[in-house]
């Protein structure tokens, strides 16, 4: 299948259920920093992306909390090592569980170039980056609601982290990066601001 901009990519549906229970998460999650030459897989990369900002109600509600549901994240997905999946930068849709190509070509050591000279951020399989428009919040709740949208990143964020353990991946967040770089790479709009990297892979 050619890779265009703008490209769908289907995600398989991700799971409810499983072996590795939430307490064993907790106390196996760690910031792991080396990675593995394993790719992930489709269904791997779908989950941890639902696990951040999926849906799990018809109502909208979604798998981190969010005040007054407004939701204000959006998620990319710097891709390399992705099982059928062609290496590129692509948007998640919340709604339909697929990915938009927003940039073909691997750019993930742009990413760690990006990331404050952290280059290892660029040798995972894929990098998750969380943005968030902070209007989409502070609309209703004015200048707090930056507060709320900070939190809401670490909920989705600590939500990553703990499926990616529990399925014997693993990731850490990074804070340190160049904004203006990152805003470049997502080729997203002015009004979303980059707040965390995620990069995840198989632990080395």
């Amino acid at each position: 299948m050619a890779s265009t901009v703008n490209q769908l990519w289907d995600l398989p549906a991700p799971t409810v259920s499983g072996p590795h229970s939430l307490e064993r998460s907790l106390a196996e999650r760690r910031s792991v920093r080396e990675y593995g030459s394993v790719m992930l897989t489709r269904s791997q990369l779908g989950q941890l992306l639902w696990a951040a900002q999926g849906i799990t109600e018809r109502t909208g509600l979604r798998t981190a909390p969010s005040a007054g549901a407004l939701y204000p994240l959006e998620l990319y997905v710097v891709a390399g090592d992705v099982v059928d999946l062609p290496p590129g930068v692509y948007h998640y849709q919340v709604g339909s569980h697929a990915l938009a190509l927003g940039a073909a070509g691997d750019r993930r050591a742009d990413v760690g170039a990006a990331a404050l000279g952290q280059e290892w951020v660029g040798l995972a399989p894929a990098i998750i980056v969380i943005a968030a428009v902070y209007g989409r919040t502070t609309a209703n709740y004015g200048e707090r609601g930056r507060r709320y949208v900070h939190m809401e990143v670490g909920h989705a964020a600590q939500n990553v982290c703990l499926q990616a353990t529990a399925l014997g991946l693993a990731s850490v967040v990074i804070g340190a990066f160049s904004d203006r770089d990152i805003k470049r790479l997502s080729g997203r709009p002015p009004r979303e601001e980059p707040l965390a990297l995620l990069p995840v892979g198989r632990p080395a």
